[in-house]
């Protein structure tokens, strides 16, 4: 009897020296996982800030067939939430706290584990421009565990930060390919026939390879641009890029960069903006939605339409197209709209 009461003080010695071992352990923890991605911080932003995304780059949510989430009224911004159930990895929600558009995002993360109970953890987000169009974006995760929460992890063969920034590694991969897929999405749609009311506008023009043509055009667009900003001329419609000649065989152009206004502008002798007028004339209007890197496959699609609808070009009037959205106020180039007008008899 007097084992079986030593036996039972020295087990209550060791439960308290445990207890007060484990209540000495420095809870605080923060986790964090960065990766450089190709697309702009405003899409990344965006996507990251509405919860609804999450199920197509979480990188838990491939774990849990048994997975089932519910969305609050708002998903995106301040205020934002959802929550989940899982057996597999319990119940939890996640709701934003605060955001500022395309830099940050504060939320706060809250798990139901059975074994540990509620816990809570502040969860930030950062998007960083770099060199061109490459967003760093950085996933966070920090807060303190309470008792049960050190007493469980004693008992794994990892720690929270083992077991969670390979999560946030795959959700920054995931949320990449993500993104990559979503900018490549595209349409091209053939409008058929119509009239293009034409008109005067200002413009530069240069020959050079057909691989420069984005560059240049973008180069004589800002120049363009300026030039009606100080001359305070109405700009009338959307920039575009009239083709004078377009050799394939030698992969060269001539083209000019284009901005339409009221009317005709007489410029000095030696300025490098000059005034041209488009006339009214029959086109066949085709529309691409999505990345200037599919332009090449909307002017073929228009021209196979010309073709085999027994119609003909009108070589004396060159071909042209209108950029309907500014790159610099959508980022996401699957929302880019450009209008080819190819001139007909």
């Amino acid at each position: 009897m007097k084992i079986i009461k030593y036996l039972f003080f020295l087990l209550l010695v060791l439960v308290i020296g445990a207890a007060a071992y484990i209540a000495t352990i420095d809870g605080k923890f923060q986790i964090e996982e960065s990766r450089i991605i190709d697309a702009p911080d405003e899409l990344l932003f965006t996507t990251v800030n509405e919860f609804k995304t999450w199920e197509k780059w979480g990188p838990w949510m491939d774990d849990s067939d048994d997975m089932v989430l519910e969305y609050a009224n708002q998903t995106s911004g301040d205020g934002a939430s959802y929550s989940w159930k899982s057996e597999i990895q319990g119940d939890g929600n996640m709701k934003t706290i605060k955001t500022i558009p395309f830099t940050t995002i504060d939320q706060s993360i809250t798990f139901f584990p059975p074994v540990v109970g509620e816990t809570t953890s502040d969860v930030s987000w950062t998007f960083e421009k770099i060199e061109g169009k490459k967003t760093k974006v950085t996933w966070s995760m920090k807060g303190e565990q309470g008792f049960m929460e050190k007493m469980f992890w004693m008992t794994q063969d990892s720690t929270l930060s083992q077991n969670v920034t390979p999560m946030y590694k795959e959700g920054l991969e995931k949320l990449d390919a993500y993104v990559t897929e979503k900018m490549k999405e595209h349409t091209i749609n053939v409008d058929g026939a119509t009239e293009h009311g034409g008109g005067f506008y200002m413009y530069s023009a240069t020959a050079s390879s057909i691989a420069a043509i984005p560059q240049k055009t973008g180069e004589m667009l800002l120049a363009v641009k300026a030039y009606i900003q100080q001359n305070a001329l109405p700009q009338t419609g959307m920039p575009f890029t009239l083709y004078n000649e377009f050799n394939e065989d030698q992969r060269t152009a001539i083209y000019s960069a284009g901005i339409p206004v009221r009317e005709k502008v007489i410029t000095p002798a030696d300025s490098n903006i000059l005034c041209g007028f488009l006339p009214r004339q029959k086109v066949i209007k085709t529309t691409l939605k999505g990345d200037y890197i599919h332009l090449k496959k909307a002017w073929e699609t228009g021209y196979k339409y010309i073709a085999g609808n027994g119609l003909e070009l009108n070589t004396e009037s060159p071909a042209f197209e209108v950029y309907k959205t500014d790159p610099e106020l959508q980022p996401n180039p699957a929302e880019w709209i450009t209008e080819i007008y190819i001139p007909i008899k």
